[in-house]
């Protein structure tokens, strides 16, 4: 019996010596848990103006272009103009001798020489504008009816921005349409018309924006013109690094300090986003409300941190 009372004590001590290792590692982790905390910055809310807008593509066009036409049969005896040149209305622009003038020369005039016949018809600018295309050179035969150049009318410059329909009733807020031209440059048109018809593919509908610019724009120049959607004078902003959101993006939140070393996870409704900012609807927080911006991400709701600069 007695070898089995010393079995039995040398079990007892050693189930003690067991429970005593095992829990002294587990209060020295506890305790290095609740002093563990995560360095974050903060910043404060901010009350601004915020515009939420869209770009899109207008392209530089004359909507009207006058074609010269020959106005007899004959030769073309002068040429004034190249292209590119611009031009006035009434400006002398060919001279056209008919051919019938071409084969008989002065003849009549020495038969007659009170008849002053020369047999040259002038060919003058229909209206004020850029001569965009050339037909004819001097010498050159032609018909009654032929082209011969045409003048792009200066009066008819507009851009033209393609808006996609569904963003029609925002051209109410937007008769001052900003153009942002290539090379940074800025100038501001006024919504002039609205074309009849949407192209059938991309159900965009062409937007006629005039301009004044005191520098001749060259046709076919793709702009950046900027639609206003939103404006909001008087709103409350975060950066967008300060909110976070789950995967589909359904609810968002921030971490927002609620003494300098704990951080609670507060739901929050967001609304126009602009630049780095992000308009915060609800809830109303205070100036002196302090909202964590880096080292948020993966906090736990009621975190421990630390402030740094």
């Amino acid at each position: 019996m007695k070898p089995k009372h010393i079995y039995l004590t040398a079990c007892i001590l050693a189930s003690l010596y067991g429970c005593k290792g095992n829990t002294q590692p587990a209060d020295d982790t506890a305790g290095d848990g609740a002093s563990a905390q995560t360095p974050v910055t903060v910043t404060t809310i901010s009350d601004s103006a915020m515009v939420d807008y869209i770009d899109l593509n207008a392209t530089s066009v004359f909507q009207q272009k006058n074609i010269v036409k020959a106005n007899a049969n004959g030769y073309v005896q002068k040429v004034n103009v190249l292209p590119g040149h611009s031009v006035s209305t009434g400006e002398l622009l060919f001279s056209i001798k008919t051919k019938e003038a071409q084969s008989i020369g002065n003849s009549i005039n020495v038969l007659d020489t009170t008849f002053k016949f020369s047999g040259v018809n002038k060919i003058k600018a229909p209206g004020n504008g850029y001569v965009t295309q050339l037909n004819h050179q001097q010498g050159d035969y032609v018909q009654d009816g032929e082209q011969l150049a045409v003048i792009s009318d200066r009066s008819s410059f507009a851009f033209v921005m393609q808006l996609p329909y569904e963003l029609r009733s925002y051209l109410k807020n937007n008769q001052d349409v900003q153009l942002t031209l290539p090379g940074g440059e800025k100038i501001t048109g006024q919504v002039a018309s609205l074309m009849p018809a949407v192209d059938s593919l991309s159900q965009t509908q062409g937007i006629v924006i005039k301009v004044n610019s005191g520098n001749p724009i060259p046709e076919n120049l793709v702009a950046k013109a900027r639609i206003i959607k939103t404006i909001r004078p008087h709103t409350t902003s975060l950066p967008k690094l300060a909110l976070l959101s789950n995967e589909t993006q359904t609810e968002f939140w921030v971490m927002k300090l609620i003494n300098p070393t704990t951080a609670v996870k507060t739901q929050v409704t967001k609304g126009i986003e602009t630049g780095d900012r992000v308009e915060i609807l609800t809830p109303k927080f205070s100036a002196s409300d302090k909202i964590v911006i880096t080292g948020n991400y993966g906090l736990a709701d009621t975190a421990k941190v630390k402030i740094t600069p």
